[in-house]
């Protein structure tokens, strides 16, 4: 294998051509456009050079063979060198470069999204691009068990943002031999020099201190450049390349200076830059393929056995939820990540029955949300689960799945104060909020263990990023067995034209006990099940507006702002008959307390629906 990577002058040669082709097209795009980062480019132009021409095994004509490499922007600001790689290969031409890079509709975009066949997931925000690449290799090793390799170019400036560390973790925990994170270390970021700058040696120790091999290379050293990456191709860990770089290369006028990040060369300069890098080629490359794979895995086999209740009798959702995991366990593209709290979320479940595709990611919510898109990337369909309170530390993933179209469930369990004497520290009380604002989402909130268990069984095949959030304490189950929950549904439990009371999850339940309150004073309260929070059952809505009068009471286990009060009232704001809406949440601080006196002091319990009942009727 030694012989094979020993480089011959003419193949040295030909590597620095396409370098410098890489160089050249970064800044003719990115100075087309007015806009772009080819600084950036320029620094990692060499890695790229040899990564596609000698180690990258990727079929350019079939983007979907799964027997591909995976290589992954996680500096996503360096979109003109991805794209000038893409024009190399031939995957692009050089007029859509030259035309379409950062303009409107094209799928050039700034930063790159899976617009591009190419692409596996939006980056661009820092430190995500190597979470996800673990994610893609976990799927590699211990799912498809295929020799793919995933090779994720990081910026040295994300090396600051504590996912890449996350990552690097997780990486060598499972020992991710398929993984290789290449970090540019150009030493600036974005208003001057990084955190470690050009100390390659705290890198190192860095690297090595979470389990994984770092190789240090000066990055613009074509042969050591190569020499590294075969390493990394035969080791028997995750490699992290460390390339000493030089921002800007290649360009005297603009090399190694600080205040040329996020700049696009003017048109003059960039003449002088391409004449003085050998002017405009057209090569192109041929690099090795990869053998052909079986399919993507399928929902094969018969449809589950979803998990059947006594109606009456006490379940809390949370626990629905593992009996619904386990159940879609027959189901082999199913896959279920957690956050180290199983036993709270009952994802444990799903792990006892089918170990195999149980992955714990222990107490690190952004690498969780993470795999589960490197997961969804191979075609599985991956559910995970922790404390709704903790996703948000995962939000800026969340967020950046949506981006990237990625087909994942994520649950979120102990919401609201109903959680009891826990207190606010463990209360999610924003989550509604968060997960409706993210591209293409779906919100639920079952109110018992026989819609819960349907709403996880529809989240399997669900397009986008979808959240179901369950309940801690035990509620009686209100439905039949077998009972239909279409997303973008709703439920009446109670028919009545005074007034609507309108909740979900654990509010319909307090909504229930108000509605028998208020039929003792000579109430008629309908209860409407708002089970799905996004999209919203707007006819229903419509419905108890005009059955009612437009008096309405809504009622949630969270806070005021953008949770179901507001799903309720957009929908209803283009109305031209009045609407008389009382909107019950927690507008306060909780503390510790019983589930139920932590309702009713946030206004929320039976006795304070039925007194906003009475105020409107």
């Amino acid at each position: 294998m030694e012989a094979e990577r020993t480089l011959r002058d003419e193949e040295l040669a030909g590597l620095a051509d396409l370098a410098a082709q890489l160089r050249i097209d970064s800044i003719r795009c990115s100075t087309r456009a007015g806009s772009g980062h080819p600084t950036s480019s320029l620094s990692a132009a060499d890695l790229l050079a040899v990564l596609i021409s000698r180690h990258l095994r990727y079929d350019w004509s079939y983007p979907g063979n799964r027997a591909n490499d995976h290589l992954i922007f996680s500096k996503g600001h360096a979109s003109p060198l991805l794209y000038a790689v893409f024009r190399a290969t031939g995957a692009i031409s050089e007029q859509e470069l030259l035309e379409c890079y950062r303009q409107s509709g094209s799928r050039l975009q700034g930063h790159p999204t899976p617009a591009l066949p190419w692409v596996d997931v939006a980056t661009g925000s820092l430190g995500q691009g190597l979470p996800v690449g673990v994610g893609v290799a976990l799927a590699g090793r211990y799912l498809d068990k295929l020799p793919f390799h995933v090779w994720v170019l990081c910026g040295d400036s994300e090396t600051a943002e504590g996912s890449i560390w996350e990552a690097l973790d997780k990486a060598g925990h499972f020992g991710l031999r398929n993984l290789t994170a290449i970090v540019d270390v150009n030493r600036f970021g974005q208003r001057g020099p990084t955190e470690l700058e050009w100390d390659l040696d705290t890198y190192r120790r860095r690297v090595e201190a979470f389990g994984c091999r770092p190789i240090v290379v000066d990055g613009h050293d074509l042969a050591a450049i190569d020499e590294a990456f075969g390493q990394a191709r035969e080791a028997t860990g995750p490699t992290v390349v460390l390339a000493r770089t030089v921002k800007g290369k290649g360009v005297p006028e603009i090399e190694n200076r600080p205040d040329w990040h996020g700049k696009a060369l003017e048109a003059d300069q960039a003449e002088r830059a391409v004449q003085a890098l050998g002017g405009v080629r057209q090569i192109r490359v041929a690099g090795p393929r990869p053998a052909a794979a079986p399919p993507a895995p399928a929902a094969a086999g018969p449809p589950p056995e979803l998990p059947r209740y006594e109606k009456g009798t006490k379940v809390a959702t949370r626990n629905a939820y593992g009996d619904a995991l386990r159940a879609l366990g027959v189901r082999p593209d199913v896959v279920v990540l957690d956050g180290e709290v199983s036993d709270s979320t009952r994802a444990d479940k799903f792990a006892e029955a089918y170990p195999d595709r149980f992955f714990e990611m222990f107490i690190a919510e952004q690498q969780l949300v993470a795999a589960a898109v490197g997961l969804r990337v191979r075609g599985y369909r991956p559910f995970a689960a922790t404390f709704a309170a903790f996703l948000s530390r995962a939000y800026d993933f969340i967020r950046m799945a949506g981006i990237s179209r990625a087909d994942i469930a994520l649950a979120g369990s102990h919401a609201g104060v109903e959680i009891g004497p826990d207190g606010p520290s463990q209360m999610g009380l924003e989550d509604l909020a968060a997960l409706r604002a993210v591209h293409g989402s779906t919100v639920l909130y079952p109110s018992d263990a026989v819609s819960c268990a349907a709403l996880v069984a529809a989240m399997a095949d669900r397009e986008g990023v979808s959240y179901l959030r369950t309940t801690r304490g035990k509620y009686p189950v209100l439905y039949d067995n077998g009972e239909d929950f279409p997303v973008g549904g709703s439920k009446v439990l109670r028919d009545g034209t005074d007034v609507a009371l309108i909740g979900a999850g654990v509010t319909v339940h307090n909504c229930l006990a108000a509605a028998d309150e208020l039929a003792r004073e000579g109430i008629d309260a309908r209860v409407i099940d708002l089970y799905s929070v996004k999209p919203v059952d707007r006819q229903r809505l419509l419905d108890a507006v005009r059955d009612t009068g437009g008096r309405l009471v809504v009622v949630e286990d969270h806070y005021p702002q953008g949770g179901l009060g507001s799903a309720v009232l957009e929908e209803l704001a283009d109305l031209a008959e009045p609407v008389r809406v009382s909107h019950l949440a927690v507008r306060g601080l909780p503390g510790s307390g019983t589930p139920a006196q932590q309702m009713d002091r946030a206004g929320i319990g039976a006795f304070a629906i039925v007194g906003a009942a009475r105020a409107l009727a």
